[in-house]
């Protein structure tokens, strides 16, 4: 568990309702208006209110979420089961009939930004008649006003009397009228932000000079005669952002020069915030001496802010000044947050202002990049920045390929422990995210491979280990590079042991284990012995384990007799001969597969690795030889002289092992070793009930009971009330019967 705190009981429980509505309510079919029937949601218990506070935050939960429709909107238009004041429904798609649930709310906020399939004035047009009246606070940003003949029409929003706050950014509010429509009729504005939007006159603007306190302008095409003399006489101004955006397309020069501003000394008396990020050619000495000069300011937004060296003629980045980074230096304040990618800090107040500037966040993450290299001590909020870049600009290649590589520099070595499972999560299932919409970017793969490649992600995070396995293993295919292949088949290796037999099957395709049994081929030629290799046979192991499909296709593709030549070059390799033998043991199991086994050179290497020193390599090529002995002599092709020895061979080894230290295998059940144990040959079964004891002695709170779900204990119960029973073989059982009934009788006292 990272040091982080975990999310709050709400959070997680309105998280789990978004996700599970339909187990809490019912969906009804009522008639509207014109004999209309129309989908309704109501909650199964009658009984149920919910406060507003909490109403207002499943609604936006939902939202964020991507649930919120027309039909599960109209679980709030009843007003007396939830009350709203304030409203988001950001990003939903909605018609105007859905929109009406909204119409019996006294709202005084609402956040519609982003809404699709309806325009403003159908959104204002929803709205109840109190609300019209009252509301403060209205976000459309992303909307459109367009009607259905494609006309701009802005003529709704001056009903609206009594708003304080309008957000119109990234619409068509363009034109003079539309501005001049909102100065005149919104006469108590006091925070407009008409970002990205057509607008090129600011000069209405001038109505609001003695109540508007907060102007953005982002990204507009203001001249800058208009701007300036217009600005300087919006006497009220807290807030003003007139950053433009970086594009390599884009002529800065023609941009508005900030200097005019910056050196009016008697203007704007009340700013506390300014954003001039984007802009160039501006003075140090004027923006020293504005900063000097405006004691209430609190923010400076500098990101991409270029100025010039005077003595040089070459740029300069406005964020390093050192009255703006130096602590010791005489002009420096404490109590001003700037935004750039001169420090750290700049860059996470830039991260956390410019989230909807896909050209900004690139370039934040790329000096973020470079900051966090050489990383020793974790930094979780940093991460909590990221993720959210991530999420909104997933097609974006820029920010897609710099965060990648930024979320590896947080997480990498022991970094990733101090880290929350929660934002892990989030993190692996937002890279897989930027795989899937890159498949071919190369440097991104190999960014969230090197993410992925990590004992605590792979371990402990939850996320989709199927989908993972499946991108990465499709690396293989698409890139022929060195790296990228130890990588994907390090990370498949893993995550095949922990996706369930189904997904393990449609994993094993005849494409994936040809290349696999590809990669040993080459290196078995080149005779190298390394951690791709390792890794690959361990991912072939995982795979062919409990899917009789996959060991087929082991088969048909001759990797039987490739892993026979492993074992021959490479007689003194104990972790391969463990690998290459715990694979075959899978075929073992498979009924339909074990008489391809029954052949001289592998039975010789079978019989000389029994006496190895290595246990896991003894005890692999012992299971192997159970399963095959297991048929009877009826099922033996070879010399049955060979079969006697072998029986012989195997008792000896079993009682010579003496139980390792650690878990030297792992099981997903022990549906295997039933067989084995229902038959009547000693050393078939004394080798199954070593097995069983060796689990359940190293990890008894998961074998025990999967012991007793799957009827083992019933059968080793019957197999020591025999009087046929070897006494190893009941010594044995008996003992595993003793750890089963004590964890049971511990799980009943807790």
């Amino acid at each position: 568990m990272g040091t982080a705190s975990p999310e709050t009981l709400q959070t997680i429980c309105l998280q789990y309702i978004s996700c599970n509505m339909s187990k809490l309510c019912s969906e009804i079919l009522v008639t509207g208006e014109g004999d209309h029937t129309e989908s309704r949601l109501v909650f199964k218990n009658p009984d149920t209110v919910i406060h507003g506070d909490l109403a207002e935050s499943l609604l936006c939960k939902l939202s964020e979420n991507g649930q919120l429709t027309d039909t599960a909107l109209t679980l709030f238009a009843n007003r007396c089961i939830m009350c709203l004041r304030r409203a988001c429904i950001k990003k939903a798609s909605l018609t105007s009939r859905g929109l009406r649930a909204l119409a019996g709310h006294q709202l005084l906020e609402l956040d519609a930004a982003g809404v699709q399939n309806v325009n403003v004035n159908d959104i204002i047009g929803a709205l109840g008649e109190w609300t019209r009246k009252h509301i403060r606070w209205l976000n459309v940003s992303g909307c459109t006003f367009l009607n259905n003949s494609k006309f701009c029409i802005v003529i709704s929003l001056p009903q609206l009397r009594n708003l304080r706050h309008l957000n119109v950014s990234y619409t068509e509010f363009g034109n003079n009228l539309g501005l001049e429509c909102v100065a005149e009729g919104l006469s108590h504005l006091e925070s407009l932000d008409i970002s990205g939007t057509l607008v090129y006159s600011i000069q209405p603007l001038l109505r609001l000079k003695r109540t508007l306190k907060s102007l953005c302008m982002f990204h507009t095409r203001v001249p800058e005669k208009d701007l300036i003399s217009v600005v300087l006489s919006l006497e009220e101004l807290r807030h003003l952002d007139i950053s433009q955006d970086v594009h390599p397309m884009m002529d800065n020069h023609q941009h508005p020069s900030v200097n005019t501003l910056l050196e009016a000394h008697q203007s704007l008396p009340h700013l506390t915030s300014l954003d001039i990020s984007g802009r160039d050619n501006v003075q140090d000495a004027a923006l020293r001496c504005f900063v000097q000069q405006r004691t209430r300011l609190r923010f400076l937004g500098l990101t991409l802010t270029q100025g010039m060296v005077r003595t040089l003629s070459i740029p300069k980045e406005m964020c390093g000044e050192d009255f703006l980074i130096s602590e010791s230096h005489e002009d420096f304040s404490r109590n001003l947050k700037v935004t750039g990618h001169a420090t750290e800090e700049q860059i996470e107040e830039a991260l956390r202002c410019y989230g909807n500037r896909p050209n900004y966040v690139h370039k934040l993450l790329c000096s973020l990049f470079n900051m966090t290299l050489y990383l020793e001590k974790a930094k979780p909020h940093i991460i909590k920045l990221i993720l959210p870049e991530m999420k909104s600009h997933p097609h974006h290649l820029g920010v897609q390929m710099a965060a990648s590589a930024c979320l590896y520099n947080l997480t990498k070595h022991h970094l990733a422990d101090s880290i929350h499972v929660s934002d892990l999560s989030e993190m692996v299932h937002l890279t897989l995210d930027a795989m899937e919409a890159f498949p071919s970017q190369q440097q991104l793969q190999k960014n969230a491979l090197l993410t992925l490649c990590s004992d605590r992600i792979l371990q402990d995070v939850n996320f989709d280990r199927y989908r993972a396995s499946k991108m990465v293993m499709d690396c293989l295919f698409v890139f022929d590079d060195a790296p990228v292949t130890r990588m994907s088949v390090a990370i498949c290796s893993i995550l095949a042991a922990k996706i369930s037999t189904e997904q393990t099957t449609l994993l094993g395709t005849k494409r994936n284990m040809q290349k696999l049994l590809q990669i040993v081929k080459q290196k078995a030629d080149t005779l190298s012995v390394d951690i791709t290799l390792k890794f690959t046979l361990s991912a072939l192991w995982n795979l062919t384990d409990e899917s009789p499909s996959t060991c087929a296709i082991f088969i048909n593709e001759g990797g039987l007799d490739l892993f026979i030549h492993i074992l021959e070059i490479f007689p003194d390799q104990a972790t391969l001969q463990t690998k290459v033998l715990g694979l075959i043991n899978n075929i073992a199991e498979v009924p339909g597969q074990r008489d391809g086994l029954l052949r001289n050179d592998f039975i010789e290497h079978c019989r000389m690795l029994l006496d190895s020193k290595q246990i896991e390599v003894s005890y692999f090529a012992a299971g192997i030889i159970a399963h095959l002995l297991k048929e009877g002599p009826e099922y033996w092709t070879l010399p049955q002289a060979l079969r006697l020895a072998l029986q012989d061979s195997l008792l000896k080894n079993i009682l010579a092992w003496k139980n390792p230290a650690g878990e030297m295998v792992a099981y997903r059940s022990f549906s295997p070793f039933f067989p084995l144990l229902k038959c009547n040959i000693a050393e078939v079964q004394l080798w199954s009930v070593w097995a069983i004891q060796h689990v359940c002695t190293k990890n008894a709170s998961r074998y025990c009971p999967m012991l007793v779900q799957e009827g083992g204990q019933d059968l080793l119960q019957e197999m020591v009330s025999s009087r046929h029973i070897h006494s190893e073989v009941h010594k044995v059982a008996k003992s595993v019967l003793e750890m089963v009934a004590a964890i049971n009788s511990k799980s009943n006292q807790t």
